[in-house]
């Protein structure tokens, strides 16, 4: 059955379409919640925990994609996913943080900290810890001359793994506005990106194919 048809079921509120839809997207679905996920949350939730109160919140707000018009199920369940992470962050970072800076359900607002965790995984790894801040310190910096839109574009695209056309719809923004910002925002940030020591080296090629 074609996620067309699954989806006019789970419009009607069936569970069992529910639960073939989430199979389907379960490994975009970790790969968004193991990008976003903080070290200090993660040290009491891992991704596969995340995935099953994911599933469990979404059999609870089923009701909502029924009345709701949304793009796409994997959208919905990206964003019902994201909600729970966002729960996570609340319950476990305390009350002085605002789970909101590191888990917007919009899409992405302050996804910096996720980016600079998963630029930082793909540099060559810097000897002692001492290079390693410093390393961090300077991606972080990088990020910092992008608006956080084109930050947003970044994260969703080339972590998330997002087509375009989901981009657009989750930034409310136009196809070819979201392709454009990609695209000058990734040029943008290798440029600044091969000023640090070491960035690209033993990874040179996957950073000249994945733009």
């Amino acid at each position: 059955m074609s996620d067309d048809e699954l989806e006019q079921l789970l419009r009607t509120g069936d569970a069992g379409a529910l639960e073939s839809l989430f199979e389907r997207h379960r490994n975009r679905l970790w790969k968004i919640l193991d990008f976003r996920l903080s070290p200090a949350v993660r040290q009491r939730a891992d991704p596969d925990d995340l995935l099953q109160e994911t599933f469990a919140a979404a059999q609870i707000r089923l009701p909502h994609f029924v009345r709701t018009p949304l793009p796409s199920s994997f959208l919905w369940f990206r964003l019902v996913a994201l909600q729970v992470l966002a729960e996570h962050y609340r319950r476990h970072a305390g009350p002085q943080r605002d789970a909101h800076r590191d888990v917007a359900l919009d899409g992405g607002r302050d996804t910096s900290a996720a980016l600079v965790r998963g630029l930082a995984t793909s540099a060559t790894s810097p000897s002692g810890a001492v290079m390693r801040r410093e390393t961090l310190e300077q991606i972080e910096k990088a990020l910092g001359q992008l608006e956080a839109l084109d930050q947003d574009v970044l994260a969703l695209r080339h972590f998330e793994e997002l087509s375009n056309s989901e981009v657009a719809k989750v930034l409310n923004i136009q196809e070819k506005t979201a392709s454009i910002r990609y695209i000058r925002a990734l040029r943008r940030l290798k440029d600044v990106l091969a000023t640090i020591p070491g960035f690209f080296d033993g990874n040179r090629g996957e950073g000249e194919t994945r733009g």
